[in-house]
């Protein structure tokens, strides 16, 4: 297919030729949205579903326009809506759901003759935009450019993943096209076979001023050491799948993990999904066409049935085969020493709509010592969709990526025939559902994978997220980080002690139990939430969290923190949580040389029981730290059991003399009390404002 322009670079001295140049992508990419559905034969196909898990294609048809009004008026570019009743009904999509949550939702779609008239008005739109707004180069993340680059991309992914439906569609539905012509060539498939990838290093992410578009989780920074591997020289074909299909490998639950278990008994699949048997032998289907198999093509599967392959195949080889990892594929990419493909000529890649429009044989393209690195189909990994180091939501689509940080979108590398723009780069990163069709298939690899541990979900919590943010967020209205600013405070006043333990007491999700470890040797951080903690403890295991944020009402922010970026990630090793009732510790939490109690004081049911027994936990000479703003509530506390905020003997008896009373057989307090602030943020425009006394006592007895 002619006319699909690669994807523009952002940079340049030539802003006229620039704004040229992403005007065609522009009309390029537009244009070809549409011709992909003329193979539709009729209306009626354009609002009977290809499958219950997704909307009609009429959807589609208008989505991709609407997403384009929506950025630009989001981003300030348009000042009026086009049709804000059709920027409601084609706003959202229907994700991959789970095989079985039917979509049964009655929607009244307007004619296809309403959505071509509306799509044509967005053209215009669009197109006066790019020849009329004022441009400055580079064009970067915040550059008002953003959105419609985002918008070209965007349509660019809906033309493979329409083609997808299209492809699932009934015959009936569809026609063949001189635009969208099959490839015609297919020969015997050849015999797969490992071959030996090197050790060696694996460096992705993009830089903020990279020069083309990126979705928001291309950037940041991932390095990984990658052990030697093998892997297989071509995808694995319909031939080679033949096999495991004949073996009965649809039939033996023991190929199958637990999640492709359950989707196999439900839908009941014994072949792939696009291949069809009837009395003439195997067919395979394409876009608009049932043709004889070519066993020499890729097969196309989802990730249980590819991932049931190599358990398959585990067993027959008696060796450990399995299917990549993304650093893996990364690996392969840079071994092979491909590069991205050039504008102007065709890609030594069945990719970007150059040859065909479909597959071709697994041994038309070699790259390197392997074929299909890139192209043909798209790969799954074995990769969980993940975020990177320093990764940041763009804030004109917020919820591209977030969503499939849970452990259930699994990523795909390499591209496929129609991968376009974006989807054509090396660093491309996008997953799908485990379950979900896509122009995909696999290679394998023979070796022990590296454990890849990251903590991908969002916390949703409030209570969490907020204090997830009031100890590793923002600083707000200029108050400094509090666990950070009693952290130093603590450091500080040990002058010459021995720094060897310390303990976090009431740590909530650890800030000062890390930056505590900066001075000690090992820090023990302990809450009697098991909430709080595990936010700690997962931070410690990953060095990454993640949560949202409440803006108002319903709406939400996504945030990410890494120990890397606060400084904090050689701590790591040097921290420790435990659940645990400040009230009755253990006796193994003892010897420490320091005790900071922050916060506490106010929230414990017996805090004079606490007060009587932390020496106990101190050595001789050792600190305790004790911050609280003296809050007392009976939700908390019983007023019988305030140490402080009454009338005692007809006078005010202050939580300081309290204080004081209690700690003076074993503690003698040094220095003056000091105020340090704190804010708390619940929504974007309320903060709690509160002041911590802050006072040091030395253990004496």
């Amino acid at each position: 297919m002619q006319g699909i322009k690669r994807t523009p670079r952002l940079d340049g001295d030539d802003a006229d030729a620039k704004r040229t140049e992403i005007l065609e992508y522009f009309l390029s990419t537009f244009d070809c949205y549409e011709r992909l559905f003329d193979v539709l034969s009729c209306d009626e196909a354009y609002f009977v579903k290809p499958i219950p898990l997704r909307h009609p294609l009429i959807f589609y048809l208008g989505h991709t326009a609407t997403f384009f009004v929506n950025k630009l008026v989001l981003a300030g570019l348009l000042q009026e809506r086009i049709n804000p009743q059709f920027e409601s009904v084609f706003a959202v999509g229907v994700d991959e759901m789970s095989w079985d949550d039917l979509d049964d939702a009655h929607y009244d779609w307007p004619k296809v003759s309403e959505v071509m008239a509306y799509r044509k008005k967005v053209r215009s739109s669009v197109e006066n935009l790019i020849r009329t707004l004022p441009l400055t180069l580079p064009i970067g993340w915040d550059h008002p450019w953003w959105a419609m680059l985002m918008g070209m991309e965007h349509e660019r992914i809906h033309l493979e993943t329409s083609s997808v439906l299209i492809r699932q569609h009934a015959l009936q539905y569809v026609r063949l096209h001189p635009s969208w012509q099959a490839c015609s060539r297919s020969g015997v498939a050849p015999q797969n076979e490992l071959v030996d990838v090197p050790s060696g290093e694996v460096a992705i992410g993009k830089e903020r001023d990279a020069k083309t578009y990126g979705w928001d989780n291309e950037y940041g920074s991932h390095e990984a050491f990658v052990p030697a591997f093998r892997a297989s020289r071509y995808l694995v074909s319909n031939q080679e799948f033949l096999e495991f299909v004949e073996c009965k490998g649809y039939s033996n639950d023991a190929h199958w993990d637990q999640e492709g278990l359950a989707w196999k008994n439900y839908s009941r699949a014994q072949h792939p999904t696009f291949w069809i048997e009837n009395s003439e032998g195997w067919h395979l289907r394409l876009l608009t066409e049932v043709v004889a198999m070519r066993w020499d093509w890729p097969v196309e599967v989802n990730f249980h049935e590819a991932n049931a392959f190599c358990n398959w195949k585990n067993g027959q080889a008696g060796r450990p085969i399995r299917l990549p990892t993304e650093d893996e594929w990364y690996r392969l990419y840079d071994y092979c020493r491909l590069e991205e493909i050039k504008e102007g000529r065709p890609a030594n890649a069945n990719i970007h709509l150059d040859h065909c429009a479909s597959s071709c044989s697994v041994s038309e393209f070699r790259q390197g010592g392997f074929y299909d690195v890139t192209g043909n189909v798209w790969q799954w990994t074995g990769t969980p969709i993940y975020p990177f180091d320093g990764f940041e939501i763009h804030p004109l689509y917020d919820d591209f990526t977030t969503p499939t940080f849970d452990g259930r979108h699994s990523l795909i590398k390499g591209g496929s025939w129609i991968s376009c723009g974006n989807e054509a780069l090396k660093s491309a990163r996008y997953a799908f559902r485990r379950h979900f069709f896509q122009h995909a298939g696999f290679r394998y690899v023979e070796g022990e994978a590296a454990s890849l541990h990251v903590s991908s979900n969002y916390e949703t919590d409030r209570l969490l997220s907020e204090y997830a943010e009031f100890h590793y967020g923002e600083e707000y209205f200029g108050v400094a980080n509090f666990p950070k600013a009693l952290a130093k405070i603590a450091i500080d006043a040990m002058g010459g002690k021995l720094s060897r333990r310390a303990l976090d007491l009431g740590c909530a999700t650890g800030r000062a139990t890390f930056e505590l470890a900066r001075h000690f040797d090992r820090v023990t951080g302990i809450d009697f939430s098991a909430r709080f903690i595990g936010l700690g403890g997962e931070l410690a295991r990953s060095g990454t969290l993640r949560y949202q944020l409440a803006e108002e009402g319903s709406l939400v922010s996504y945030k990410s923190r890494s120990l890397h970026e606060l400084g904090l990630d050689e701590m790591r090793g040097k921290v420790e949580f435990f659940q645990g009732d400040a009230c009755n510790l253990k006796p193994i939490f003892c010897n420490y040389d320091l005790i900071l109690a922050a916060n506490l004081i106010d929230r414990l049911y017996s805090p004079a029981k606490f007060l009587a027994s932390v020496h106990e936990r101190l050595n001789i000479g050792g600190m305790l730290l004790i911050a609280s703003p003296y809050t007392w509530l009976e939700e908390h506390t019983r007023s019988s059991q305030w140490i402080g905020g009454f009338k005692k003997d007809g006078e005010s008896h202050t939580t300081l003399d309290g204080l004081k009373e209690l700690l003076s057989p074993h503690f003698r307090m040094i220095g003056m009390p000091q105020d340090v602030p704190f804010v708390i943020r619940e929504t974007r425009r309320k903060y709690q404002h509160s002041v911590s006394e802050v006072t040091l006592w030395e253990r004496i007895a």
